[in-house]
């Protein structure tokens, strides 16, 4: 448990660099011209958490490592605080990093590890020591201190890997992936203690991660990857509630969108079967893909207006929830970006034979969803996304593609 961070002062004598990072058309390509990013522009504003998110090869880490110096940057160019570190080597950029490995010195007590930084750049050992004992009081790390690494738990490591970067006080924090190694209880209290660290130190933090969940927990803005480029870079709720094309739309959430091919004609929205009508401007006219999150699918009362009945193939009883998981009459949408955003093994293999779309519905605990048997369900209509059959960019109420931040 982390008790209160106690304030220290700067360790130089100039005041603190603005840690605002700036990327100017950041590029990698390697040779035979894969791009791994492709002309990156972002601007992290002082002191914000922002999460690179995305699947596996989507360029977040590369992106990652070219902030840190880790990686060259084949065009484009990367300012810390104001000043150009495009060609600067990582110990001249002002930043630490934390990885998924812990990168722990295995013959060194926590005590040396957390101070390994400080005395290689020549600290003084008074305040050495002031700033380890500081740290290691903020993570709870005290009765650790003279213990060696293999003799930790790993959300031990962690916190000390994390110490270490803390002790240095940096103008930035670059995370990678830092808690993909830990099992799921731990995960989620290192979230939290991750918060609560960024809530008192106020450092400016990107934080690398394929789990979409951590990203929504974690980010103040969340920046969704696919392909070296940037899809949208928004505050969690946005990318939940306005996802800018199919991709974040699909990517984002869990369970995911539901999705299908559906026509809007007179006021109402129509697929496999299924007629529901629509408020005022809902929606354009034609034939879209339309996008039901689970979550606002709902057990229908007698008087529904936009009520309609399925039949679940599966049930999950999930203690706090219960999730229908039913067959539509109408094939699944099956473009480039909903394979992208899919997540391995995410309702692959259920009902492999079945060539229906597969939708959920996200109902309350205990709600009388038995397989096999019919289930009224409804749906608030202004709560439905559309988007371009051919693009995949979201639609507006006048059918027209929303302006997109990033192609």
């Amino acid at each position: 448990m982390i008790g209160a961070a106690v304030k220290t002062e700067p360790s130089r004598d100039e005041e603190p660099a603005v840690a605002q990072i700036t990327l100017d058309e950041v590029t990698k390509e390697y040779s035979g011209g894969v791009r791994a990013v492709d002309a990156v522009e972002l601007e992290i504003q002082s002191g914000e958490f922002l999460v690179l998110v995305g699947p596996s090869g989507c360029g977040k880490s590369t992106l990652l490592r070219m902030i840190a110096g880790l990686e060259e940057v084949t065009s484009g160019a990367i300012t810390i605080g104001g000043r150009e570190v495009t060609h600067l080597s990582p110990r001249d950029r002002d930043i630490a990093m934390v990885f998924q490995n812990y990168a722990l010195y295995p013959h060194y007590t926590v005590e040396k590890n957390l101070a390994y930084g400080l005395r290689v750049r020549g600290t003084p050992k008074a305040e050495i020591h002031r700033r380890v004992q500081e740290v290691a009081q903020m993570l709870g790390l005290e009765h650790l201190l003279q213990r060696r690494p293999n003799a930790l738990s790993g959300g031990q490591r962690q916190r000390v890997a994390m110490g270490r970067a803390i002790v240095r006080e940096p103008a930035a924090f670059l995370m990678d992936e830092p808690l993909s190694n830990l099992d799921a209880k731990l995960r989620v209290d290192m979230r939290a203690q991750l918060a609560r660290l960024h809530a008192e130190l106020g450092v400016t933090t990107v934080y690398v991660t394929h789990d979409q969940v951590e990203a929504m927990t974690l980010g103040q803005r969340v920046a969704v990857m696919r392909d070296g480029r940037l899809q949208q870079v928004d505050s969690p709720q946005n990318l939940y509630r306005r996802p800018q094309n199919l991709f974040v739309a699909a990517f984002i959430g869990s369970p995911p969108m539901n999705l299908v091919e559906a026509e809007v004609a007179d006021g109402d929205v129509t697929f496999a079967g299924i007629r529901i009508p629509l408020a005022d401007g809902g929606a354009p006219a034609g034939r879209v893909i339309l996008g039901i999150r689970p979550q606002d699918l709902s057990l229908a009362p007698p008087d529904a207006a936009a009520a309609f009945d399925v039949e679940p193939a599966v049930v999950e009883e999930l203690g706090s929830a219960t999730h229908a998981i039913f067959p539509v009459e109408a094939p699944p949408v099956d473009t480039d970006a909903v394979r992208a955003a899919s997540d391995e093994g995410e309702r692959g293999v259920l009902l492999a034979t079945d060539q229906r779309a597969l939708f959920t519905a996200a109902l309350p605990e205990g709600a009388p969803a038995v397989v096999g048997q019919p289930l009224r369900l409804e749906v608030d209509s202004r709560r439905l996304h559309f988007f371009d059959v051919d693009s995949g960019a979201r639609l507006d109420p006048h059918g027209a593609r929303e302006a997109e931040q990033f192609a």
